[in-house]
């Protein structure tokens, strides 16, 4: 356990912003890597097939692929919080349980919902209104996509797991490893064998389950308490209550988050193929603000909670905030980039100059309100390090999700219109950016009191 030991007495004791930057940037190059899956799948098959095939790989498709891993990736939450409290605490043992619970609550969860998906595919697909044009490539796409679901579970876990114990670099290298695989493969399968979204689906598949491999052989060889056997492969029902405490109502967030996404998605999709291949691409580029600001959330999860477990609660504090402005910063720079370079960017994913157009004005409308939702990650990021996630899902739920529906709802009748659909995004990051910021202040002024209380009876 000597390397887990290191990294996390690093976390608890070393010079806060250095260790914030070493564990934040592999997560950080892991997002790319992540959603360089589907991003390259969108390139290459906009420019060897058309736009219609970028509209069934990037839209509905896209969309409820994300609310599915979503989903999982906010159970594994509850499961890094509990592994980082129990590193924190060194306690070896009680890591060792939550570590197998994790892992068989990945293979479970992968094929259970894998059956589920592939045989309610073209039903989703329906009911999202997706263009009759691009019906038959989203059903092909989604269901292999789905048949790779357990592959993506395991990795997304196992990854989750590496993180608690302080170790972000391996889930790294074996990403970089499977995105070049992707790659390759999607060449040859697209360009190569003309094979269109099959093949694009296919070259994901592959690629996903060899990180599932991978990420499965390196927890099997570990010496320490994060290796995993077949016989300690079951649930402690303790502690997978406590992962399921913390987890659910992350995974309900995320679910949400991805509920609001998908009604958006299907308003867009009344207007028409030009508009859903302009937001497929969009996706993939503001992908790039997505995999900074939720790499510094999971970040900050994990070095709460490893500073929360060794009762260090100015490291927790200070962290918190060193974060925020770190976040805040590459937001800006993000925001400047993507709005001076948007007409070349949408260049990459197709040459259709209505789709182009469309594009960059989505970009005007929601990009520079990318710097608001720095706090929410960060803030919410924060709170789950220390076990509090009820009230960040009732802040999300209804600043987010309930005020977006209402917003969308009244939109399309009022006025609809496809900047009056965009625009929802920036009304609800702001509002529920507030919400955050009065919450956790609040906190910190109860926190501060009850220290002052405390004090005072010592005396």
């Amino acid at each position: 356990m000597s390397a887990h030991t290191d990294d996390s007495r690093q976390i608890t004791g070393g010079i806060i912003w250095k260790q914030l930057l070493i564990f934040f940037f592999p997560i950080m190059l892991g997002s790319f890597f992540q959603q360089l899956y589907n991003t390259v799948d969108t390139v290459i098959v906009g420019q060897f097939v058309g736009k219609e095939a970028l509209a069934a790989v990037g839209g509905s498709a896209a969309q409820i692929s994300s609310l599915i891993v979503g989903f999982f990736t906010g159970l594994s939450s509850g499961a890094t919080v509990i592994i980082a409290h129990f590193f924190g605490a060194r306690d070896k043992r009680s890591a060792s349980r939550a570590v197998h619970n994790a892992y068989v609550l990945a293979l479970t969860g992968g094929i259970i919902l894998t059956v589920i998906g592939i045989a309610l595919t073209p039903v989703m697909l329906a009911l999202m209104n997706t263009p009759a044009d691009t019906m038959r490539d989203s059903v092909v796409y989604l269901r292999i996509y789905f048949g790779a679901l357990t592959f993506t579970f395991i990795y997304n876990m196992g990854s989750s797991i590496l993180r608690a114990a302080g170790n972000s670099r391996t889930p790294l290298y074996y990403l970089i490893v499977c995105c070049f695989t992707n790659i390759v493969l999607d060449i040859l399968f697209v360009a190569g064998l003309g094979m269109g979204v099959e093949g694009a689906a296919i070259a994901t598949f592959l690629s996903q389950a060899l990180s599932a491999v991978l990420i499965t052989v390196r927890l099997a060889t570990d010496r320490g308490p994060l290796r995993i056997t077949r016989k300690r492969m079951r649930f402690t029902w303790p502690i997978l209550s406590s992962q399921m405490r913390l987890g659910i109502p992350t995974a309900v967030e995320s679910v949400l988050f991805a509920i609001t996404n998908i009604v958006i998605q299907a308003a867009l999709n009344t207007f028409g193929t030009d508009v859903v291949a302009a937001w497929s691409a969009y996706g993939k580029l503001d992908i790039v603000f997505w995999m900074v600001s939720t790499s510094f959330g999971i970040a900050i999860t994990s070095f709460v909670g490893q500073n929360h477990g060794a009762g260090r609660p100015d490291r927790v504090k200070k962290s918190t905030w060193i974060c925020l402005l770190m976040d805040l910063a590459v937001s800006i720079a993000i925001v400047a980039g993507l709005l001076l370079l948007r007409t070349w960017l949408f260049r990459l994913f197709t040459t259709d100059q209505e789709v182009i157009r469309i594009g960059c004005r989505m970009m005007v409308l929601i990009v520079p309100w990318y710097v608001v939702y720095a706090f929410i990650e960060v803030l919410a990021g924060a709170l789950r390090g220390v076990g509090d996630v009820l009230v960040p899902l009732v802040i999300t739920l209804i600043g987010i999700c309930a005020l977006r529906v209402i917003w969308l709802v009244g939109a399309m009748e009022i006025s609809p219109t496809i900047e009056a659909i965009i625009f929802s995004y920036p009304v609800t990051w702001l509002l529920t950016a507030l919400a955050f910021i009065v919450y956790y202040c609040r906190r910190l002024i109860l926190e501060n009191r009850e220290k002052h209380v405390d004090k005072q009876t010592r005396v």
